[in-house]
């Protein structure tokens, strides 16, 4: 499974220079390309709407938040979206290519691995940030 330069390079403008929300990435023709990018002002909804229904995806979302302590910090979450609804196929290759994607993209710092959006609600992604 190759992986096209611009996702790195853009998970590289999300991780240094904060320039997107969020990425969504999906296999195509044996390669993962970006599909979708989340300006900085697009919330954890908008993110959550572009994954398809039916469909397995790869995304990468920067969340803020703040701590207990009053700090604002902020983590990139990689979720691997695989809903039970995608065709077992997919599932497969996107299983299997998951971790091979994800050592291309340094800086990552909490997985999801959801199959539907419950799996992956603000509560979920608040918990696992801190």
């Amino acid at each position: 499974m190759a992986v096209q330069d611009d996702c790195k390079l853009k998970f590289l403008e999300l991780k240094s220079k904060r320039n997107y929300r969020f990425i969504v990435f999906k296999i195509e023709n044996q390669q993962v390309v970006v599909e979708k990018l989340g300006s900085p002002e697009e919330t954890y909804e908008d993110f959550t709407k572009c994954l398809p229904a039916n469909e397995c995806r790869y995304a990468v979302y920067d969340f803020d938040f703040t701590t207990d302590e009053n700090c604002q910090k902020s983590k990139i979450f990689f979720i691997a979206w695989a809903p039970d609804t995608s065709k077992v196929r997919s599932k497969m290759v996107y299983a299997s290519s998951k971790d091979r994607f994800k050592r291309e993209l340094d800086g990552i710092q909490v997985e999801l691995q959801a199959t539907d959006p419950s799996e992956m609600s603000l509560d979920i992604v608040k918990g696992r940030a801190l």
